[in-house]
């Protein structure tokens, strides 16, 4: 260890390192949307994807490159990643189509709520087993997005009903990412942003609008090149600090979802959706921390089921 090593270590720096790279990470996912709130206003919903996902897989592009052709040829269970390119694309077009009606707030909120669905979802679908306790939490968490919604005639409409389906997706997206967990990181995310590059040429056509500056090309661009380094920066989080450490922080993206929407768009939280956003994010803090207990447990007994 060299000296500036032993010297970091003494302040306790590295502990601090996966914490703040998750954090900006996060905030680059908030940013990222923002800004594609702010294009949706003047540019089709199909045109931005198409440019976002060009952007994003000319960064992408290098890395790919060294990786070689064998981890997207040899790729595992191919009809889940089938299933997962379809669901993810659809989770995307969900998301920036909900961002045009809602303020930015609302939707992050349903997005959120993604967890809770995995925790309901994982007994079905990957054989877990889930306790009362994590049950009552599921419960509380749904009650949450029912609060979001304001039950009305209004929850019926196609934005909310949007939202609700794309959290959906994006939860069947966290789920079949427990079931690809040899495949890398970098074809995970080639697949998803292809495929919704791939939609956004077949949509764009229908809504394309021409540019009206070199900026708003840029913004275009900066859309996908911000969303790939969040990308990125989370993993690496995920990478450098244990999950109990920096998961819990992808929450602060409501608070950005609430300043930013405040700042650009003129967006105040409602009341019923605060209370909402609590519930599903304490839901969702119970739920993690009740799933690395178990998991720290199981290392002792394996065969103790949950209470």
């Amino acid at each position: 260890m060299t000296h500036t090593d032993t010297r970091a270590a003494s302040f306790g720096l590295g502990a601090f390192a996966g914490p703040a790279v998750m954090l900006l990470g996060i905030l680059l996912f908030a940013l990222n949307d923002a800004m594609g709130k702010w294009l949706l206003r003047d540019y089709g919903l199909g045109q931005v994807i198409l440019i976002r996902s060009v952007a994003a897989l000319l960064i992408l592009s290098p890395f790919l490159i060294k990786a070689g052709w064998k981890p997207i040829r040899d790729a595992e269970q191919p009809r889940m990643q089938l299933a997962r390119v379809i669901l993810s694309t659809m989770e995307v077009f969900s998301f920036y189509y909900a961002v045009m009606y809602m303020p930015l707030a609302d939707v992050m909120t349903y997005w959120l709520a993604a967890p809770i669905y995995v925790a309901a979802l994982s007994p079905l679908l990957l054989g877990e087993k889930v306790g009362w306790r994590r049950w009552t939490a599921i419960f509380i968490g749904f009650i949450g997005v029912i609060i979001t919604l304001e039950p009305s005639a209004a929850m019926f409409s196609a934005p909310a009903l949007i939202s609700i389906f794309g959290s959906g997706a994006f939860a069947f997206m966290m789920l079949s990412g427990r079931s690809l967990r040899n495949t890398p990181d970098k074809t995970l995310v080639l697949f998803q942003t292809g495929a919704a590059g791939l939609a956004g040429l077949v949509f764009a056509p229908l809504d394309w609008t021409p540019l009206q500056s070199g900026s708003d090309l840029l913004l275009l661009g900066l859309l996908g090149i911000v969303a790939m380094a969040a990308h990125m920066l989370v993993n690496r989080a995920l990478k450098i600090s244990d999950a109990a450490t920096v998961a819990p922080l992808q929450y602060t993206m409501l608070l950005w979802a609430i300043l930013f929407g405040w700042m650009f768009f003129d967006d105040l939280p409602r009341a019923t959706m605060i209370l909402g956003a609590t519930l599903i994010v304490g839901s969702g803090l119970f739920i993690f921390f009740r799933e690395q207990q178990l998991k720290k447990r199981d290392k002792v007994l394996p065969a103790v089921p949950e209470e």
